[in-house]
């Protein structure tokens, strides 16, 4: 709109290289929770995107793969940088920690029953079960309820990771920023450790929404072909609502 041309697509892959370079630096009077909060952001993060069918219904954690532990773990995340937030002993951190758990309360919750809800058909909390059924009876999405889940569950998704109109992760103005307060104190491979969590949270999640609610061409077997399919029409749905949420945000 302005007619500036923007970063270019692998830019925040630049960015991580070049935190990852820099020597840590630690603020004085911080605890272990500022120290091991980027692992631990990153850690369940990636068990969660290992927890979710994303683009197979059939892996070796598929009977691990429940509802209540998926949101168990995000809310660990959260919670897990907001106490980083705390212990860095600063106003800003304070400040966006609160902010963080406010919306975390209202949140998470949303994620838990807009899932649920898509559950009840199927008799089961477990995703891959959900999903099955979801593409074996397409008109379990067309009903009220799964409109209404769609509805809620993207409201969340742009809550929990900090998108527009929630959250700005690109401004440092302390009136409104909820995430980048948190983590304002970190520098160097934790900073970096913090925005690989933070880029991976988005994936998943938007991965989570597109699973659900499109989940037309995921493998339900593991097969390579049916699962190499399935990467690909993942890779492509997750694409396509990453630019539609860019485009919104401009």
């Amino acid at each position: 709109l302005e007619g500036r041309a923007g970063p270019g697509v692998v830019q925040p892959w630049r960015d991580l290289r070049k935190l990852l370079r820099k020597e840590p630096v630690t603020a004085i009077g911080t605890g272990p929770a500022f120290r091991l909060a980027p692992l631990l952001l990153v850690a369940t993060t990636a068990v969660v995107a290992a927890l979710v069918p994303l683009a197979s219904t059939a892996t070796p954690v598929s009977g691990s793969a429940d509802l209540i532990l998926v949101v168990a773990l995000l809310v660990l995340g959260t919670v897990t940088l907001a106490l980083a937030g705390l212990d860095s002993g600063t106003a800003f951190g304070g400040m966006g920690a609160s902010r963080e758990m406010t919306i975390a309360a209202l949140v998470e919750p949303t994620i838990l029953l807009s899932v649920f809800a898509l559950s009840m058909p199927a008799g089961s909390t477990n995703l891959p079960t959900i999903v099955a059924g979801e593409v074996t009876d397409p008109d379990r999405l067309a009903s009220p309820a799964g409109l209404l889940a769609i509805a809620a569950l993207a409201v969340a998704v742009l809550a929990e990771t900090g998108r527009l109109p929630v959250d700005n992760p690109s401004t440092h103005l302390e009136l409104t920023m909820v995430h980048e307060a948190m983590v304002l104190e970190y520098a160097g491979p934790d900073l970096a450790l913090v925005e690989l969590g933070a880029q991976m949270r988005l994936t998943v999640l938007l991965g989570l929404l597109v699973t659900l609610f499109a989940p037309w061409g995921i493998a339900t077997t593991a097969t390579a072909a049916a699962v190499a399919l399935g990467l690909a029409l993942f890779a492509v749905k997750v694409a396509v609502l990453g630019a539609a949420l860019a485009a919104a945000e401009v």
